[in-house]
């Protein structure tokens, strides 16, 4: 064997010739295939679900779509998706520029298991929609569970059935994967929840209500996270259209705390919700849950956890030593896509 590593000269040199030029023939997305890499793009998804939202976030929304190595060349193969949904104060584009999507599914198919990871934008005026369905920002809810899958399914080669399906998200986008999969059973068949927010309802004191509904709009768009936050939670989850600029409601209403307000955050809270959707949880494949050992909502992920247990329903649960975003690349690279070769359908 080691005559044949030394030879460099004649048949060898021509052949790595032509193989060099044939790579330079292709195209970008073509050579990369070739290499075993995956192949992104990033495309514009019309969502009927999202016109005419008071707030005036558009119906046009970019999706990061990365197809497998093989997805060019095994043309009469069909593929598992995976969706997955970014965090609050963040584009999808701007998480692939920290968790590299395009690596991740390569890694994945390197290790045998190929999937279509597909993340959509859901950035809003207040920076995240909270995937919730609301007359003011828009109804994100529809547009991952009905109007993305179906515009996946008829454009790739999908396994276009439940089994086919994975929904998946880090923080605001874990809740919305945890949400999405109790409201819209069928669809989805495993959902995993990377350091999930929002789990418990939101609360307030009359003051903090009133100071944010007091607050110029122009100031509450260049307002601190929290903040920011804060208004986000209420345009989606209390929207009130006879109530300009901000079109919600905040909790307070004559300087009392408002039960009305309080019960539509309640109703949006996994935690809350979960007892209503014991039937949708049990019919799921699987559910992954985890959080780091350092992150601020390790109790509140942990409560999730103890729900699920509760009430019987089969789930994965994981602490690690980590933050809220500080291995959130490696948690999805080495966990939450093995977890979908684990339990989505292959074929």
């Amino acid at each position: 064997m080691a005559p044949m590593r030394q030879r460099t000269g004649g048949l060898g040199r021509i052949a790595a010739g032509a193989l060099t030029a044939a790579v330079l023939l292709l195209s970008p997305a073509a050579a990369r295939a070739a290499a075993g890499e995956a192949v992104l793009e990033t495309l514009k998804v019309h969502s009927p679900a999202l016109a005419g939202n008071l707030e005036g976030n558009s119906p046009l929304r970019d999706v990061i779509v990365v197809l497998p190595p093989s997805y060019g060349t095994d043309t009469q193969r069909r593929y598992p998706v995976v969706y997955f949904l970014h965090g609050y104060f963040a584009s999808s584009r701007q998480l692939d520029e920290l968790v590299k999507y395009r690596a991740l599914v390569t890694a994945a198919a390197a290790r045998g298991h190929e999937f279509i990871l597909v993340a959509p934008d859901s950035y809003t005026r207040f920076a995240g929609a909270m995937y919730s369905n609301s007359i003011t920002t828009g109804d994100f809810e529809g547009f991952i569970s009905r109007d993305l899958v179906a515009w996946v399914d008829g454009r790739y080669r999908t396994l276009a059935r439940p089994a086919g399906r994975g929904l998946a998200g880090h923080s605001m986008g874990g809740y919305g994967a945890l949400k999405i999969a109790m409201k819209y059973p069928g669809i989805f068949s495993s959902v995993y929840a990377l350091s999930p927010c929002c789990l418990s309802p939101r609360t307030t004191t009359p003051e903090q209500a009133q100071r944010l509904a007091a607050m110029p709009i122009e100031d509450a768009m260049k307002a601190p996270f929290a903040q920011r936050a804060a208004f986000a939670q209420a345009v989606a989850w209390s929207p009130n259209p006879r109530n300009p600029p901000y079109y919600a409601d905040f909790g307070v209403k004559g300087g009392k705390l408002d039960p009305v307000t309080l019960g539509a955050w309640a109703a949006n809270a996994p935690l809350a919700m979960l007892p209503q959707y014991v039937g949708a949880l049990k019919g799921l494949t699987a559910i992954g849950l985890e959080v780091g050992d350092k992150d601020a909502l390790l109790r509140d992920d942990t409560a999730m956890h103890e729900a699920l247990g509760k009430f019987g329903i089969p789930h994965d649960w994981a602490v690690y030593d980590g933050d809220h975003g500080n291995r959130l690349a490696e948690r999805m690279r080495d966990y939450m896509l093995p977890f979908f070769a684990r339990h989505l359908a292959k074929r």
